[in-house]
């Protein structure tokens, strides 16, 4: 094997073992900031596999719409709403745990077996080259245009709900009046702390 072979090898498993080891702590870490952080390692990581492939641009596009979108997101999300109340016991937990492990292996299972039974064509068809972008761009504006429009418009919806369940964190009362706090009482314009000084 040459040089070059093996650190494509190289470089293939390590950012498999990144992809592997990230997808467990997304789901497995009680903490949802660092699942978050987490899956945008794994949206790198993915990224990394594309170059690998020659698909320079699939590996940007996966960088700036998953890692500069979907998931700063997500992090805004989490930080926006950041409820400060505890979490109620969760009831059968530890059912719904082997349950959800049930599923999950199951679908590995699938994917292992879709992996190992299909006839991959290898070593593939020829590299389409510098015109890969635009035939993607081709196929986003014309084959693919509504789930392409219909993927921008979940964002705005994300984006629009965390800021409303941002918006209901507001105290019940002001803490200086004791009126009850409502949209009005926010918007209501005070007086302000430095008065002019009359005219002599």
């Amino acid at each position: 094997m040459t040089i070059a072979g093996t650190t494509e090898l190289v470089c293939f498993l390590v950012l498999a073992a990144v992809v592997v080891a990230g997808s467990l702590g997304v789901v497995l870490l009680s903490n949802i900031v660092y699942s978050a952080f987490l899956l945008g390692g794994v949206f790198m990581a993915v990224a990394g596999l594309y170059l690998l492939l020659n698909a320079s641009f699939v590996a940007a596009a996966q960088v700036l719409v998953y890692v500069g979108a979907i998931n700063v997101l997500i992090l805004f999300a989490i930080m926006l709403v950041n409820k400060r109340e505890d979490l109620k016991a969760i009831a059968n937990l530890t059912t719904r745990r082997v349950v959800s492990a049930g599923v999950c292996l199951g679908l590995l299972a699938l994917l292992v077996r879709v992996v190992v039974t299909t006839p991959w064509n290898l070593p593939g068809p020829a590299a389409v080259g510098e015109e890969a972008t635009a035939r993607i761009g081709e196929h986003l504006f014309t084959d693919y245009l509504l789930p392409f429009e219909l993927a921008s418009v979940l964002l705005l919806m994300a984006m629009i709900g965390a800021i409303v369940l941002a918006r209901r964190d507001v105290l019940a009362t002001d803490v200086v009046t004791g009126e009850v706090a409502d949209q009005g009482l926010i918007e209501k314009s005070s007086t302000p702390l430095l008065l002019e000084r009359p005219s002599s």
